[in-house]
């Protein structure tokens, strides 16, 4: 039996204790922590639990007995909490982004590899039946080879969004719609394509005067082989559809699930290939749907990882992958200029010291509140 404890109880954390509540056989929830340790009682009473609440994370480490921690935080505390808690015995499972920096990135990687203890990175749409089934066909090359991908992470927040004390800011938020919200399409492109070698970007501020940070990017990645991705992170799309469509040469795949297949007629113009995309259908649908989706699926896996009953699908290692990739495409649209992936220590923008230098300001933040009494999240 694993002992839990979520540090961090903002509109989050609700998922990780619905995740860890399918799993009592297995893990029991024994503390909560917050800054304002009125919400996390009100996390409690309203989830009917009997925890213990902290609003030191540091005191909670020492005062209980701890295998497995949820970093729901802000970003700018993640490696700090997440490093303690590896030190002090506990497993870690972070929210996204895994960090404000890659030097945070490597410092918690190194924690994890010294203490032993495993560090996991919430990338729960991974744990979705699209998305397990679109890897998959990507695997099995039934496109052949990705010429394009397009991916289209469009949200829309309201002005109001960034009042949120630590929100809209590069310190504390770490960035803006790229970081905190293409930070799971950025990484599930990533691992179903491979990280692209070059990126050249483009990024703005087009509706939130009270936020430093950006609301739009758009962003070019080139591949060795000359394959191409059009990336794309917003929250000024009404709407807030989202999709990551693969070109390949012998078809077209998305999730939201579709294909196409093309065949050239002897002029060169293309007609349908029902044959293929009748093959390709087949394979979707015929394949196995997940046990558990998103936040439980991952929360899952974890378990059964330190459990000796799974391999780990996402740890820390990729985590710094997504950001890396995040980082370069503000580098490359703070700068103007190509950027090469990887990015080594010496870049601008490895550390924290070097964003906060070189990031622009859109505006300064102009409204603050400590927390909003809706916390609901709308998808």
């Amino acid at each position: 039996m694993l002992n839990v404890a979520i540090v961090g109880t903002g509109a989050i954390s609700p998922l990780h204790l619905e995740g860890y509540l399918k799993f009592k056989d297995d893990v029991t929830i024994v503390s909560l922590c917050d800054i304002y340790p009125e919400k996390a009682e009100k996390l409690a009473r309203k989830f009917g639990l009997d925890v213990a609440i902290y609003d030191n994370h540091e005191e909670m480490l020492e005062k209980e007995a701890i295998d497995l921690v949820s970093v729901c935080t802000p970003p700018y505390v993640h490696a700090e909490i997440a490093i303690n808690a590896m030190k002090a015995g506990a497993h870690a499972v972070v929210e996204k982004p895994m960090a404000a920096s890659l030097k945070e990135c490597d410092d918690m990687n190194r924690v994890s590899e010294e203490t032993g203890r495993v560090l996991s990175i919430i990338s729960q749409n991974r744990f979705t039946d699209p998305m397990m089934k679109l890897k998959q066909l990507l695997e099995d090359k039934v496109i052949g080879k990705v010429l394009h991908t397009q991916v289209d992470s469009f949200w829309w927040r309201g002005h109001s969004y960034y009042d949120l004390w630590w929100r809209g800011t590069w310190e504390k938020e770490g960035g803006g719609c790229t970081l905190n919200h293409a930070v799971h399409h950025l990484d599930i492109f990533k691992w179903m394509n491979g990280m692209p070698d070059e990126i050249t970007a483009m990024m703005s501020n087009v509706a939130h005067d009270n936020a430093e940070v950006e609301d739009i990017s758009i962003a070019i990645g080139k591949y060795k082989d000359g394959g191409l991705a059009t990336l794309t992170s917003s929250v000024v799309h009404h709407g807030q559809e989202q999709q990551l469509i693969f070109q390949g040469e012998d078809g077209r795949i998305s999730a939201p699930f579709k294909v196409y297949a093309s065949t050239s007629q002897e002029n060169g113009f293309p007609e349908e290939n029902t044959d293929k995309m009748k093959q390709i259908s087949e394979m979707y649908t015929n394949m196995k749907d997940l046990p558990y989706e998103g936040h439980t699926g991952q929360l899952n896996n974890v378990i059964q990882h330190i459990l000796e009953q799974q391999e780990l699908v996402v740890d820390g290692y990729q985590g710094k992958e997504t950001l890396e990739l995040i980082m370069a495409i503000y580098a490359a649209s703070q700068s103007g200029q190509t950027v090469s992936l990887p990015l080594d220590p010496s870049h601008p923008f490895y550390t924290k010291e070097g964003v906060m230098k070189h990031a622009p300001r859109f505006y300064e933040k102009s409204s603050s509140v400590e927390n909003f009494d809706q916390t609901d999240i709308t998808t």
